[in-house]
Formats: structure tokens, sequence, C-alpha cells
């Protein structure tokens, strides 16, 4: 069978936008009526309806985003910053907050309460990325647990890990890691794979029955160009990966090869921070300048519509989020 993917780009023209005036927009959830919601620095969710109609939520009793400054609010990460987003089984959301550093629990109406904001006796550093099984478990990504944040990427620490939270607790399953970031099982739940961002390649394991991972092992190129970010897949079988900076859309076939879909990046400033990269010298500075246009360092991908083919965009700098059609659908998330 041929790989829908193999040929296929999109252009400009082909792009288009909902929402305006978002903050942050860095992780979107679909629902299969057409409704977005996505992550809001200002510490909430935004719905946006399919008529572009927008209500943000935020949370109720935690301190709002208000810092204005690249320094506040990318590398101090001050006050809520929510993250990583996934539905609960009743609908509400599963917050991995970015700045509070924490798993919190937000019904639709904003209500907010901590889920965990220890892991084994010790705080557990920036919450990234959450996701659900069919078992009803929690996985949690932790990118680092360097403060500020943003050394992590000078020094490519490898303090980052992945928990599960079952009912035995939360605990440590997988550490580590370099620059833990999105993580997705493929649909038969046999295989876990993670966004090693700041070593820029995927890494997989096999999960267990007592939420165990074993044979760790990287999953397609070992440097996939970038720094890998969120991830998704498609039916076919391709793992879509955004590489954040570099603002470009790739995915690894089963075959393990790289195919580029969609590339937005400022080239001369990308290859500014990837000199810096392999030189350890990576700063705020030159991170902030590696950007694109059409979604300005690109953070995530969910498939949405109701055939699953609508591909939305998640950023970390972006107003507004942008969508393509794709040639093959996407894999439904937990909730869909």
């Amino acid at each position: 069978m041929i790989n829908p993917l193999v040929g296929f780009s999109v252009e400009t023209k082909d792009i288009g936008f909902i929402g305006e005036d978002l903050e942050r927009p860095e992780c979107i959830l679909a629902e299969r009526d057409g409704t977005l919601w996505a992550a809001d620095g200002r510490g909430g969710v935004m719905r946006i309806e399919r008529n572009g109609r927008q209500t943000l939520i935020l949370q109720t009793g935690l301190e709002t985003n208000t810092a204005s400054s690249f320094e506040d609010r990318y590398v101090n990460t001050k006050g809520s910053l929510p993250n990583g987003l996934a539905f609960d089984e009743n609908g509400d959301f599963l917050i991995a907050n970015f700045g509070t550093d924490r798993l919190e629990l937000m019904k639709r109406n904003g209500e907010t309460r901590v889920l965990i904001d220890q892991i084994e006796g010790r705080p557990i550093g920036k919450a990234n990325f959450v996701t659900r099984d069919s078992k009803g478990r929690l996985w949690l990504t932790v990118t680092t647990q360097t403060i500020p944040w943003t050394d992590h990427v000078k020094t490519n620490s490898r303090d980052g890990y992945i928990a599960v939270i079952d009912e035995k607790g939360a605990r440590i399953v997988a550490d580590g890691l370099c620059g833990t970031n999105e993580l997705r099982f493929d649909p038969k739940e046999e295989w876990l794979y993670v966004a090693e961002t700041t070593s820029r390649n995927i890494t997989r394991f096999r999960p267990q029955d007592d939420g165990s991972l074993t044979h760790r092992e990287i999953y397609g190129p070992s440097n996939v160009g970038g720094f890998c970010d969120g991830i998704a897949f498609d039916s076919f079988g391709n793992l879509w990966t955004t590489l954040i900076m570099a603002d470009r859309l790739v995915a690894i076939t089963p075959q393990g090869d790289l195919l580029t879909i969609l590339d937005d990046g400022n080239p001369q400033a990308t290859a500014e921070l990837d000199r810096a990269w392999e030189e350890g010298r990576v700063t705020p500075d030159l991170m902030t300048a590696a950007t694109g246009t059409l979604c300005p360092w690109m953070a995530s991908l969910t498939f949405g519509g109701p055939d699953l083919k609508t591909v939305y965009l998640g950023s970390l700098r972006g107003k507004r989020i942008p969508y393509f059609r794709s040639p093959v659908a996407g894999l439904p998330l937990m909730g869909w």
C-alpha cells in the first residue's frame, strides 16, 4: 500500500485559521461536534466553537498569568501556564501545568483542583504533557527539573522523566530523558512513544501491566532535524511531529523515513540555533529569534473534524490556530 503522505506537502494557500487573540495555545483538543479547546496562557482553556465563537474559561483559585515579557512568561514561567491537555473520563480537562509544576483537573466551569504536585516526595518539575490509556491510567511527562528550564536546553540535561498515576499512586517509570515532551500510545497500546525534545529524537517503550516501561529504544532517525515537540499517529501508521522553533512539521513513516509536510521556519535563525545546540550555547535570545510566521513556535498537532482529517496546529507564540486538510485520517484520542 502506498503511503498517502509520500509527495504530500502543505503550502500557505492550503492553510486556514480559527481563533483570535489567543494566548499560548500550546495544546488543542478536538471534539466530534467541531468544538476546539486550546490551552491558554492566561491560566485556563479557550473554547472555540465551529462558528469561531470563543469563551475563555479560567482556572478558579489560581493566579492568572499576567506576565508580558519573554523572560517572565517563557523563562521564569510565572503563574498558571497550562501546557498539555487531555480529557478525563467525564470530559473535563487534565492539565499538565508548566507554570505551577503540577498535574491539575479543571472542570468545564473552571473549578480546579490539584491532582499531584509531588512524586516520590519531591516537587514534580516542569510538567509538560498528560494522556490517559484504556485502563484509565494517567501518564505524565516532566521536561526537566532544571531552574530556569531554559538552562536545560543549553546543557541537554537528562533530568526529564515519565510518571504513571494509577490505583497505586504516582511513580516514575522512566527517567534519564532529555526534554520529555508529548507522549502517545500506538493503537494497540503495545508501545508508548515520547518526544525527547532536546535530544531531538523519538523514544519508545513497551508498557507492562504493572505500569513499568521496558525495551527502551529510539524510533526513527536519531536526530529528526529539530526540537521535536508534539507527536500524533495517523491511521496509516505515520508518526507526525512538530519541530518547535524550526516551525516545521514532519512525519516518521513505519519504515523509519522522515517526510517533511510543512516548513514555515526562519532558515537563518534556525541554522544559528542548531549550531548553538550542537555547541551547548543555546540562549533564550537565540530561541526567540528562531520562529516562523504562520504558527510561531509550532508545538502540537491534533487531528479533528468528523473524518479526523483536519490537522490543527498549536503554538507557544501564536494568536490563532492554523489548520489544513490531511490525505490520511488521524487516530482518535481517548475521550473522542
